[in-house]
């Protein structure tokens, strides 16, 4: 008599037809490939198809297998759905709450702002993944995302907190007075982005006004750019919130209008109702647009 399948073979089924491999349904499952490799077999056996076609190449499901694939697919949907829903019943303000934001964001802005909410929500444990890539929400990879955004994704809901305003800014050392022109800056070194930071708008800017070439240096995080600034290594556009509070480090200019972008708090549209996530929130809404001039790069007094 063939065993009934059971959740966790579907999921093997699901991996291997996604990744294409033994050892790459092993990564994503977070098993050994001795286990993944045994447990399919196991699964064939016992419903009596090959569900796969082995090959130098890789792992392609046959007809039994595809069919299997996409009812493990649809399942994971379902299963997802449920525990978004679910997980909108919470009463009061309390739980785990896994959050993700750039590591510019946490260091220039949030984690003292986070500090007060988890002083405020002591039943509220916050889970904070760093990341400059945006994390998927719909798989629950995480609850809530702040993330510097000028179009948000379709699929989420969120508020806008601020709008974030950026400049050029340079060290101390380099004896560079603050209002000066783009061009009279362009024989100085520069810090460019690097092609994994993702910023089009500066890239182009840069562009635009020549600047590419008087470029040294390169760096794929917002953090390393202050770094290299630092340093003494040259020039580079900033979100203002990260380098006004930098002692040694200068705003040479106003900030630039094209290079605003606004910052949100985003959460797939599941989790609407959800109290602890509501909490937080509403928490940084009033103490993010508390500081909105500072982070729109103004110069007070």
């Amino acid at each position: 008599m063939r065993g009934h399948l059971a959740w966790n073979d579907f999921e093997i089924v699901l991996a291997i037809a996604s990744e294409g491999s033994l050892s790459g349904a092993s990564r994503a499952l977070g098993v050994s490939h001795a286990t993944v490799f045994r447990r399919l077999g196991d699964i064939e056996q016992r419903l009596g198809v090959t569900l796969f076609e082995r090959s130098r190449t890789g792992y392609r499901p046959t007809l039994a297998g595809e069919e299997l694939a996409e009812t493990a697919k649809i399942m994971d949907e379902a299963a997802l759905a449920a525990e978004r829903k679910v997980a909108g019943r919470d009463l009061a303000p309390s739980g785990e709450i896994w959050a993700t934001t750039t590591d510019s964001l946490m260091m220039g802005l949030l984690a003292p702002l986070l500090t007060q909410f988890q002083h405020k929500y002591p039943a509220i444990v916050l889970d904070v993944a760093i990341s400059n890539h945006l994390f998927n929400l719909t798989r629950r990879e995480a609850d809530v995302a702040v993330r510097p955004s000028n179009r948000p994704p379709e699929n989420l809901i969120g508020r806008p907190l601020t709008k974030i305003g950026q400049a050029v800014y340079g060290h101390r050392s380099f004896g560079l007075t603050p209002d000066a022109s783009i061009k009279s800056l362009a024989n100085q070194p520069w810090i460019g982005s690097g092609p994994r930071l993702q910023d089009s708008e500066v890239d182009q800017w840069m562009d635009a006004n020549e600047l590419k070439s008087a470029c040294v240096y390169r760096v794929d995080t917002l953090v390393g750019i202050l770094s290299a600034i630092r340093a003494g290594m040259g020039l580079a556009v900033l979100p203002c919130y990260l380098a006004d509070n930098e002692p040694d480090i200068v705003q040479l200019t106003d900030p630039i209008p094209e290079l605003e972008y606004g910052l949100w708090f985003l959460m797939h549209p599941d989790l609407r109702g959800v109290v602890r996530f509501h909490a937080l929130m509403d928490f940084l809404t009033e103490a993010i647009r508390e500081q909105e001039e500072r982070l729109a790069g103004l110069r007070l007094g």
